[in-house]
């Protein structure tokens, strides 16, 4: 059979930008491995990330809203899709390569904690008692590397890990298209599950911002970074869209990520993510796999790693099996 991954490859050759990340000239992968026949490195590695273990568990961890029975709210994998057509729809208007921007895309958020940033907050702050820190951009090359061992390309890791915006710029173009792609989607989905929520008027966000964004705030958002993009060696917005969109997130960083709201429920995530860390810390047997030697650094990384990958439902349910009393049946 024809070598299919070739003809792929040949293609990007023929219709990317000059500045595209080539599969054919990836960097490779930490374990040397025979590729697949059909699928190009980035388009393997994709699908490596859709199938683990990790990507499931998305599914049910927060977004901005704990937990939410309400069908609607966003979740931390519906964000990672959003952040991926988003993504994508950027790269293509570049003709940059989709391909690696979508697998970067769909890994980014990987190793989040349970209760979205509230709960990484918490993990970070409790950590740092014992000289080490938490960054779910972090846990997330962790989670790929050594936790499910998906062998990704130096491309697709380099994007997960620097995708924040206190981490470098990623080597690549695709990988710093995610930094925006990942705000664009938050800050526009946050507002719309806030208004739905009620927790928001679309009156209280400021009338500057409100008439840069109009109603298509993504469409505003990504057409401008394809505007300013086009033909440089850097991802960039314009200085007024920047300044709009770091301006959104201040204002929902006060208005309802820090809201009164957010303060009450981010206490109880901080009481639950604590009760938890000390159990385990406490009783190492019950961390599924784990062979205690008396390492501290070794069961401080085991804690940290099996509560970041529990999901909402799976964290409360471990909580109250450990604080509320069973009912007694005869």
């Amino acid at each position: 059979m024809q070598n299919l991954r070739h003809k792929a490859e040949r293609r990007e050759k023929e219709f990317l930008s000059p500045r595209a990340a080539l599969s054919s000239e990836s960097k490779g992968r930490r374990r040397r491995e025979a590729e697949c026949s059909i699928r190009t490195c980035y388009q393997h590695d994709r699908d490596r990330i859709i199938h683990s273990k990790a990507f499931r568990r998305l599914k049910h961890k927060t977004q901005v809203f704990i937990s939410p029975a309400e069908d609607h709210y966003r979740t931390r994998l519906t964000h990672t899709l959003e952040v991926s057509q988003i993504a994508r729809t950027i790269a293509r208007a570049l003709d940059l390569n989709e391909d690696l921007t979508e697998a970067i895309a769909l890994g980014h958020d990987l190793g989040h904690t349970p209760f979205g940033h509230a709960g990484e907050y918490v993990i970070d702050g409790l950590l740092k008692k014992h000289g080490m820190s938490f960054d779910h951009n972090v846990q997330s090359l962790h989670v790929i590397d050594d936790l499910e061992k998906l062998n990704l390309t130096d491309e697709v890791r380099d994007g997960v890990l620097n995708h924040p915006w206190t981490f470098p710029l990623a080597k690549t173009l695709e990988g710093q298209i995610i930094q925006f792609a990942d705000r664009i989607a938050y800050i526009n989905h946050d507002i719309d599950d806030s208004l739905r929520s009620g927790l928001l008027k679309r009156s209280e966000i400021p009338k500057k911002f409100r008439d840069f964004i109009g109603r298509k705030p993504v469409d505003v958002f990504v057409k401008d970074v394809v505007k300013n993009s086009g033909g440089k060696d850097k991802i960039m917005m314009s200085k007024k869209a920047m300044s709009v969109l770091n301006g959104l997130y201040r204002f929902m960083f006060k208005k309802v990520y820090t809201g009164p709201v957010s303060r009450a429920e981010n206490k109880k995530v901080e009481k639950t993510i604590t009760a938890l860390f000390n159990y385990y810390m406490e009783n190492p047997k019950k961390i599924p796999g784990f062979q205690n030697t008396g390492n501290k650094k070794r069961l401080l990384e085991a804690v940290r790693d099996f509560i970041a990958g529990m999901t909402d439902r799976y964290a409360i349910n471990v909580f109250e099996g450990l604080s509320v009393p069973k009912e007694w049946h005869s």
